[in-house]
């Protein structure tokens, strides 16, 4: 605050700032834009001002408003934690790792006690796939403010990305105490272990009705109540849980699908053999392994096999493809994928497409020669793949289509898959992906390896040898093994894959026959015919 502002001013600018924070908190936008505009009419350089303009720029979803705060932030007070650990996130959300990274090491070196600060700093290396120093970041946030469930519920989904389940169930449970309706954290304590008894059910029944005008919170508890039924096969209740969360889940977002279908036919019409052929160069690294396909198909099992190869690193589910063709095209559109996408990345240069992937997830991709990048959506983009890293290696994940979409029909995500929260919108998109997949084969071939989870699942040592071979690796017997790794894991999956390859998985649908009839019908109706 500048040295000239008045007494009066001084205490109008105090009041604004309580204003606007308070109104922020109510979600309050309106009001506290408001007060940010007045804040800084008075004073343009005030850095809790500042600050306050660049939480609304989060709020409103406006990120390019956050980012020119928050570095306002610390030009004037270049020793504001809380500023550059919002820098760091916002820099990941763009996939530019290097200077999340340099922000990170500004605030190491404020050494901050704040315990958002600390907590946010743990997301974000959570985002670089650091989650064991993650770890220690979600710890002392907690210590500094313990019993604060937003904390404790970031420390124990951190454990069970490290496979410390039994101390996960200590803080899920621990969160409970302080805070018994937190449908996150029932939801959370559901995946992370088997359920044996229905009591936890019907805690949850009865929590559940709490939220009847509230479907996202619904969803939660839904979810949670099917997969704990589903776990001791009680098949009927699992599945009407399931549905009634989908439905929840459903009412709650927007899915285009008249959007999705424009955006498959743009890459059928344009991404073609001529076009992969035309003699732009790529950047000629072997070391990136795309392992793709539908989620909930067993990519996650695949990545584990590879990556227990001593020359392979997991570096995650990374965005860094997609983002660097938004980077590369100034691709502002909020949506993640659209034909406008694919329009401005077809006339890229391919090797600074190349570069800038490999440039941005080099904190991911470890020390060894090779890398896997789990991302399942990759699929979209596998011809600007091929062009941009022609020497990279891609697997594709083959699944049974009745078990993969109601895998995903069962799952509840974040805020992606869209079109998994209704039966014959599922069933739709993936017979759209089939067919891409098809195209790519049949434009493509033997630039990308088919691998069935069947298959896998049921005799992993043959398949586990021909993935190898295919990625030219010599053979290791710890790839039958990849249980063991202790690396982390962050998907839906992180807690099946510490147990060795199952079958359980394999035709669960079935129990479920009758009432996914809509689901199958519509599969049969778009040319799927594999259904047995």
């Amino acid at each position: 605050m500048t040295e000239t502002i008045s007494a009066e001013n001084h205490t109008k600018l105090e009041q604004l700032l309580q204003k606007g924070f308070a109104a922020l908190s109510l979600v309050n936008l309106e009001t506290a834009g408001e007060c940010c505009k007045e804040i800084l009419t008075i004073d343009p350089d005030l850095v809790p001002g500042h600050f306050l303009v660049g939480l609304l720029g989060l709020a409103a979803k406006d990120r390019p408003t956050a980012f020119s705060a928050f570095q306002s932030v610390v030009k004037l007070d270049p020793d504001h934690a809380a500023a550059w650990a919002h820098l760091a996130k916002l820099y990941m959300g763009e996939g530019q790792v290097n200077r999340a990274d340099a922000a990170l090491r500004e605030t190491r070196r404020i050494k901050p006690k704040d315990p958002i600060v600390l907590d946010l700093i743990g997301t974000t290396l959570s985002l670089m796939g650091e989650y064991p120093l993650a770890k220690l970041f979600f710890a002392q946030a907690n210590t500094t403010q313990p019993n604060h469930p937003p904390y404790m519920l970031n420390l124990a989904n951190n454990l069970v990305y490290n496979g410390d389940t039994d101390n996960a169930h200590i803080v899920f449970k621990d969160v409970l105490k302080v805070q018994p309706d937190s449908p996150q954290a029932h939801w959370a304590l559901s995946t992370s272990r088997k359920a044996t008894d229905n009591q936890h059910i019907e805690e949850m029944k009865e929590l559940s009705k709490i939220h009847n005008n509230n479907p996202r919170a619904k969803s939660f508890y839904l979810y949670a109540i099917g997969k704990e039924h589903e776990d001791q096969q009680q098949w009927q209740q699992a599945f009407e849980a399931f549905d009634d969360g989908a439905k929840a889940r459903r009412s709650t977002v927007e899915f285009d699908e008249q959007s999705e279908i424009d955006m498959f036919n743009y890459l059928k019409d344009n991404f073609t053999t001529d076009w992969l052929n035309d003699g732009a160069e790529g950047s000629n690294s072997p070391a990136p392994i795309f392992v793709l396909g539908q989620p909930r198909s067993g990519t996650t099992l695949i990545e584990r096999i590879i990556t227990s190869h001593s020359q392979v690193t997991s570096a995650g589910e990374l965005q860094q493809f997609s983002l660097a063709l938004r980077r590369l095209s100034n691709y502002k559109n909020p949506k993640r994928f659209s034909p406008e996408l694919f329009e401005s990345a077809k006339n890229i240069e391919p090797q600074k497409v190349g570069n800038l992937y490999l440039q941005s997830s080099k904190r991911m991709q470890g020390d060894t020669p090779y890398f896997v990048d789990k991302l399942p959506q990759n699929y979209l983009m596998l011809p600007l793949i091929l062009k941009a890293l022609p020497n990279a290696k891609i697997v594709h994940l083959v699944r049974g289509p009745m078990d993969a979409c109601f895998a995903s029909y069962k799952q509840l995500f974040a805020d992606a898959y869209l079109h998994s929260y209704e039966q014959q919108e599922m069933a739709r998109h993936h017979a759209r992906y089939r067919t891409l997949m098809q195209v790519w084969r049949e434009r493509f071939p033997d630039r990308f390896f088919d691998i069935s989870y069947e298959q896998t699942a049921r005799d992993i040592e043959p398949n586990a040898r021909a993935l190898i071979n295919y990625l030219e690796l010599p053979w290791e017997d710890n790839c039958l093994n990849f249980h063991q790794q202790d690396s982390a894991v962050s998907t839906a999956s992180a807690v099946q894959v510490r147990e060795p390859a199952h079958t359980r998985s394999i035709g669960r649908w079935r129990q479920y026959e009758k009432q996914l009839q809509p689901m199958f019908d519509e599969l049969q109706k778009q040319g799927v015919t594999d259904l047995n």
